[in-house]
């Protein structure tokens, strides 16, 4: 649970420290737009009130506190899950990054309201019109790595029980 715990803090607190200098301190919250590295990266600011994409982005205090207790819920079970996983460092590492990203979104939404999304690229032609941080980058890699790298096995060595 060691590399978990350690992974999880570390995306957390570079995806807060990340938006705190981007959107305040470099101020993208009044700039709107940075060009970086155009067109491959640009700071273009957006609150997503929603899911990825804006998906359930209406805007009211039942969608935003109900997001937020789908997230916490979603890392609680993996945190359960990951005590389960013995010596599956892959997992373990999966994890953690799906509930450090999970829980950098959990706080912008208590703090703002929304999730501050700040990245934007594009590439070859391609304009993409949707922003994201780094801890949807965590999540979208920690979900896959959990699906490809958590054997399921309990932490006693025992299979897990099929269904009749």
């Amino acid at each position: 649970m060691r590399r978990f715990w350690i992974t999880a803090a570390a995306v957390f607190g570079l995806d807060q420290i990340t938006k705190l200098v981007v959107v305040f301190w470099l101020d993208l919250i009044n700039r709107v737009e940075i060009d970086v590295f155009p067109p491959f990266l640009v700071f273009r600011m957006a609150w997503n009130r929603g899911i990825n994409f804006g998906l359930l982005s209406h805007g009211s205090d039942i969608a935003r506190w109900g997001l937020i207790a789908v997230a916490l819920a979603i890392s609680a079970w993996v945190i359960w899950w990951m005590r389960r996983e013995r010596g599956n460092s892959l997992a373990q590492l999966s994890g953690g990054l799906l509930v450090g990203g999970a829980l950098g979104n959990v706080v912008d939404r208590v703090a703002y309201g929304a999730v501050a999304d700040f990245l934007n690229m594009s590439c070859c032609g391609i304009e993409n019109p949707y922003a994201f941080n780094v801890a949807d980058i965590a999540i979208f890699i920690g979900a896959v790595g959990l699906v490809f790298f958590a054997d399921g096995n309990p932490k006693d060595g025992k299979p897990a029980r099929k269904g009749k």
